[in-house]
C-alpha cells in the first residue's frame, strides 16, 4: 500500500482515540477476574486507528468490540467474559510490534488482531516460541495461507491467489476462453498473487494477454492504458490498490472504445470506496467474502443484529473485525468443550475442526475451516444507480 507521511501522534492522543471508540474499559491493562471467578479471554489488537489504513482500522476496531458486546451481554463462554485490548499502529510495523509486546505483557492474551502482513510475518517467530495465542487480522497475503510456515495464525477469508481464482471461476463460467489482463500494484501487496493467478486462468481454459505493473497509488497511466487496449481483454483485474489508478484506467480505457469488463480484490471493494468511481465505475466487479451491510438477497440474523446495533452503514473493514471476533470466539469455545487449555495449538486445532459452520448469513454459505485461509466469496457488481453492490454470481467455494 502507498505510504503517506503521518502526523506523529502522543501516546495521549492515540489512548484518546481509542477510548472515543468506545474501548475505554479495554485499555485498562491489567488481566482481571470476572463475577464467576475465572479469569477474562482476552484478544489483543494492533489496530490501525491512525494513518493510511485507517479507513479500515476504525471499521476493524469498532467490529470486534461489538461482538465481544453481544458475546459478554449473552453471559460469555462458559462463564467467561472476553475482554478486547488494543492499542492504535498508525499501520506502522515496529509500532504494531510495540503493542504487542507492551499488550501481551500486561495481559494474559490468547487471541490477537495483526494489523498487516508485514506485522503478521515479523512477530510470526515470537507467536511460534510463545505458543499461547491464535492470530488472525487484516491480511489475506497468500504466504500466509500455510499451516506449517504459520501453524498459530489464520485468514479470515480467501487469501489473494484466492481472490483471484473465484473471479476467474466466475469469467470462465461467464465467458469460456475469455482473455484476462492484471493490472498490478509495484508492492509486495500487488505481486502476491499473480504468477500463480496466470496459471491458474490457463488451467480454466482463459488466456492472459498482458500483465501490467504500476506504481502504488500512480494516476499517470496513459502509457499502461494503450498496452491494455492493444491486448484487448475481456476482463481487467486489478490488485494492489485501494482505489487510484483503477478509476483512470477505466476512464481512459473506455474513451479509448475497450468493452473490458473491469474487477477488482476485496480492499477495493468497499462500497463507499468504489462509490468513489462515480458514475464512470458504474459495472465495477469485484470479489467479496462477506455480504455487504445492506445485502437482505437472503436471511442473515447477525447481520439483522448489526443493523440494529448500528443503523449507519458499516465497512466491509468492519464485517472483517466482527467476523474474526466470531471465530476467535468459536475457536475458544470448542478449545473449553474439549476441557484443554487456551494456548495458540490447541485454538488453531479447534478452529480447524469448524465445519459447514453458519456465520448467521454474515458469509451467505456455511463455511469450513481446513488449513489457514477460509476460500468462499462470491462476485458482486456496483450499480451506481441505487448507490449499491448488487450481486453478480452464487457464492463461490473453492476446493
Amino acid at each position: 500500500m502507498p505510504k503517506t507521511p503521518q502526523k506523529k501522534l502522543s501516546s495521549h492522543h492515540r489512548r484518546a482515540l481509542l477510548v472515543a471508540a468506545g474501548l475505554s474499559a479495554g485499555l485498562a491493562g491489567m488481566p482481571f477476574a470476572n463475577a464467576q471467578g475465572t479469569e477474562d479471554i482476552v484478544i489483543g489488537g494492533s489496530i490501525p486507528m491512525t494513518g493510511v489504513f485507517a479507513f479500515a482500522g476504525v471499521g476493524i476496531n469498532a467490529g470486534i468490540a461489538d461482538y465481544v458486546k453481544i458475546v459478554n451481554d449473552a453471559g460469555g463462554i462458559k462463564g467467561r467474559k472476553l475482554r478486547y485490548v488494543p492499542e492504535d499502529t498508525g499501520y506502522k510495523v515496529d509500532v504494531s510490534v510495540a503493542a504487542y509486546k507492551k499488550i501481551t505483557s500486561q495481559n494474559k492474551v490468547n487471541l490477537y488482531y495483526g494489523d498487516s502482513t508485514g506485522f503478521s510475518k515479523t512477530i510470526n517467530p515470537e507467536l511460534d516460541r510463545g505458543g499461547q495465542i491464535l492470530m488472525a487480522g487484516a491480511s489475506f497475503a497468500t504466504e500466509l495461507n500455510d499451516p506449517a510456515k504459520y501453524p498459530n495464525q489464520f485468514l479470515v477469508g480467501p487469501d489473494y491467489t484466492e481472490q483471484i481464482g473465484i473471479l476467474l471461476r466466475h469469467i470462465a463460467k461467464e465467458k469460456p476462453g475469455a482473455k484476462v489482463a492484471f493490472v498490478y500494484s509495484d508492492s509486495e501487496f500487488g505481486r502476491d498473487p499473480i504468477e500463480a493467478s496466470e496459471a491458474a486462468a490457463k488451467k480454466l481454459g482463459l488466456s492472459v494477454p498482458v500483465k501490467l505493473m504500476t506504481p502504488a497509488g500512480s494516476v499517470d497511466v496513459s502509457t499502461e492504458v494503450i498496452k491494455l487496449r492493444r491486448a484487448a481483454p475481456d476482463y481487467t483485474i486489478f490488485h494492489g490498490y485501494i482505489l487510484a489508478p483503477i478509476p483512470e484506467f477505466m476512464q481512459q480505457g473506455k474513451q479509448m472504445g475497450m468493452t473490458s469488463k473491469w474487477m477488482g480484490t476485496f480492499w477495493t471493494m468497499d462500497s463507499s470506496t468504489v462509490m468513489k468511481m462515480g458514475e464512470g465505475g458504474d459495472g465495477f466487479m469485484g470479489v467479496m467474502p462477506y455480504r455487504y451491510y445492506y445485502d437482505t438477497t437472503a436471511k442473515a440474523p447477525m447481520l439483522d443484529k448489526i443493523r440494529a446495533l448500528r443503523p449507519e452503514y458499516q465497512s466491509t473493514a468492519y464485517t472483517q473485525g466482527f467476523l474474526t471476533a466470531m471465530l476467535f470466539t468459536e475457536a475458544a469455545r470448542r478449545t473449553l468443550d474439549a476441557g484443554k487449555p487456551l494456548d495458540g495449538k490447541n485454538l488453531k486445532a479447534a478452529l480447524n475442526t469448524i465445519k459447514d459452520f453458519d456465520t448467521g448469513g454474515l458469509i451467505g454459505t456455511p463455511i469450513t475451516i481446513k488449513g489457514n485461509s477460509i476460500p468462499v466469496g462470491r462476485v458482486y457488481k456496483a450499480d451506481m444507480k441505487a448507490q449499491k453492490m448488487v450481486p453478480a454470481s452464487d457464492w463461490i467455494a473453492l476446493n
